[in-house]
């Protein structure tokens, strides 16, 4: 994603043309300045790619701001925008390497023209710099999935040695996860086929003028036994190669039942969830790219981030307790905000492999103390916490906490040195004491609200954890508050 600064002291021209950008593939908005020195702090700061530069703004005009970091950043591409066309200025811009002048007012087909023109000499100045390997994985990962200049898919052709002008892609989903790479190697027999890995899949590019039955042919011929899904695009020219990719993914798709989809989709949730804490990181992490590769690569991106945005509430949730109603323990980071804010695939990567390890360290912490308590046990004494005041069994706990009832049971007594029942019943008479202390409140009432029907019960219950019934000790701690400790009676 090629990230652009507008630079122009007419708020209309500013807002023309972050509208023109949204409808620009590869090209977001990066920000907009309206002066030359604040054109000058954003360069700087933010290093944008290509930067919109109008002439005659306040403070530095735009030549000059392009002279005074031509030097530092010799990459940056300048497009120089005025309302006159003056040869004067042209002269001066030619020297400082600006890709193009442009005259206002600058239509919508002039504007995404000139994105065009830049697009394909980023493209091209990136493959001058890579090795083979670099560009292969490039070309698989993001140039056939979207459209191409012609100037950029010569080179790849050329860097690739790609003998054909048109291709097709396949994508190939494997119970046996070993054998995409022997398919690559059949493939190869009768065609230039590059191949790599993509959100966890197959990714196969055939170079030839192949139909749709021919490569179908081909594939079938590679795929030999086991279960197998696939998806086969049309044969395109390099630039509309993006076409093939969507039509191989969307096959792909189709070929598994929603229901399905959404049931391992949700096994592996649990699975995850489960894993917080008390699964190795290493294994996790594993667990957790498997899961949103799946996701990403079976629905558009848009709807893909929401589910990871569910995803990612319900693991603070797990590890924090953030989203709880008794919980003061802020999020670590805005989940929605952040997500939703992400660009494509590549922008997701990255932020959710730094987001993923926060919380891995955060499950891990209550290990981490002077006696650690695990992390099912951690969430079974929440979910106790939340529900004191109903009538919560074991199997309950261990539901919430996702372990067995007897394997709760186990670090309820090796943790805690009590059973389940006596710990909810300390919980629920600590509880008790402070409404007796700190409300209004009559016995029945107390007996209620922390969770027992009958008041005789609470009141025996209560006897047998502190000595003395219910109404004793609230005549005791009237009677503390009407006598003050000696200590407070010298102080008066």
């Amino acid at each position: 994603m090629y990230r652009v600064l507008i630079v122009d002291d007419e708020e209309p021209v500013l807002d023309s043309y972050a509208f023109m950008l949204q409808g620009a593939a590869d090209f977001t908005l990066m920000g907009k300045a309206r002066s030359g020195y604040e054109a000058l702090a954003l360069i700087h700061e933010q290093r944008p790619d290509l930067v919109f530069m109008d002439i005659n703004i306040p403070g530095l005009d735009g030549l000059e701001v392009i002279a005074e970091v031509h030097r530092k950043f010799p990459g940056m591409i300048f497009i120089l925008s005025t309302a006159y066309e003056r040869f004067d200025l042209a002269q001066r811009a030619i020297p400082l390497g600006v890709f193009a002048y442009l005259v206002k007012p600058i239509s919508k087909k002039t504007f995404l023209s000139s994105l065009d023109r830049v697009r394909e000499h980023l493209e091209a100045r990136t493959l001058e710099g890579e090795t083979d390997g670099d560009t292969e994985g490039r070309f698989l990962g993001t140039a056939i999935w979207k459209a191409l200049g012609e100037g950029a898919w010569a080179q790849y052709r050329q860097r690739l040695s790609l003998p054909s002008d048109t291709g097709v892609v396949c994508l190939l989903e494997l119970e046996d996860g070993t054998a995409y790479q022997r398919i690559g190697e059949q493939l190869s027999h009768r065609y230039r086929c590059l191949f790599r890995m993509h959100l966890g899949r197959g990714l196969f590019f055939i170079s030839g003028d192949l139909c749709r039955e021919e490569a179908e042919t081909l594939l079938a011929g590679a795929l030999g036994l086991g279960r197998s899904w696939y998806g086969i695009g049309g044969c395109y020219r390099g630039p509309d190669l993006y076409r093939s990719s969507g039509e191989a993914l969307e096959e792909l798709r189709n070929q598994r039942s929603p229901r399905e989809l959404r049931e391992r989709e949700q096994q592996r949730i649990i699975a995850l969830r489960r894993g917080m804490g008390t699964v190795d990181p290493e294994a996790l992490k594993k667990a957790f790219t498997t899961l949103w590769e799946d996701i990403c690569a079976l629905q558009d991106f848009t709807l893909a981030k929401a589910k990871l945005v569910s995803l990612f509430t319900l693991l603070i949730d797990d590890c924090c307790g953030s989203y709880r109603s008794n919980s003061g323990e802020p999020p670590p980071f805005a989940a929605a905000e952040e997500i939703m804010a992400l660009e494509d695939l590549r922008a997701w990567e990255i932020w959710s492999a730094e987001a993923f390890d926060r919380l891995i360290r955060r499950a891990a912490q209550g290990r981490s103390n002077p006696v650690p308590v695990p992390l099912p046990l951690d969430k079974a004494v929440k979910y106790i916490d939340e529900h004191s005041t109903e009538g919560i069994q074991l199997i309950d706990a261990a539901s919430a906490a996702r372990v067995s009832p007897a394997y709760l049971s186990r670090l309820f007594s090796e943790h805690f040195k009590i059973n389940f029942i006596d710990y909810i019943t300390e919980r629920r008479i600590e509880r008790a004491e402070k409404l007796i202390r700190e409300s209004g409140m009559n016995m029945k009432e107390i007996a209620f609200a922390v969770g027992y029907q009958d008041p005789n019960y609470f009141s025996k219950i209560f006897k047998k954890v502190l000595g003395m019934p219910p109404t004793q000790y609230a005549a005791e701690f009237r009677r503390g508050q009407e006598y003050p400790p000696e200590e407070e009676l010298w102080e008066a």
